[in-house]
């Protein structure tokens, strides 16, 4: 399974107004290194409010927002209720590599972005390594 990411929808929203990202459909791109991911709405399930149990075992997983609306959840900006529970949430993004991370090293939407610079050997290696550096503004 690959591996996906959550974005925070408040760090989108600051990365968009730094120009640090593009949103093309359902594509988030990281500007500096070409990086696409596929996203999907998606909250991130933080704690139960009311004191009840959390049955459904969500607290800390974040699930996608369609899936959410199919089994009965109401969002409403950082809460959610469903069923009996009420939940404290963070809104944002599942994003998915487009291509394996080998694959996106030698992209050219890549060296495009890196205006034709190469990092072998000094790195990123995987998305993690990636997107801490993007997190670290060191891209």
């Amino acid at each position: 399974m690959q591996n996906r990411v959550f974005f925070p929808q408040t760090a989108v929203d600051q990365w968009g107004i730094d120009g640090k990202i593009d949103l093309v459909g359902s594509d988030l791109i990281l500007l500096a290194d070409g990086r696409r991911y596929k996203v999907e709405e998606a909250v991130r399930i933080v704690t139960e409010v009311t004191g009840a149990n959390d049955d459904r075992k969500i607290i800390g997983k974040v699930k996608a927002k369609r899936a959410l609306d199919e089994i009965g959840a109401e969002l409403l900006e950082t809460s959610m209720i469903l069923g009996d529970n009420a939940y404290d949430v963070v809104p944002g993004w599942i994003g998915t590599p487009t291509s394996t991370f080998a694959n996106h090293l030698l992209s050219p939407d890549r060296m495009k972005a890196r205006g034709g610079r190469t990092d072998q050997g000094t790195g990123p290696h995987t998305d993690e390594e990636l997107l801490q550096r993007f997190a670290e503004d060191k891209l």
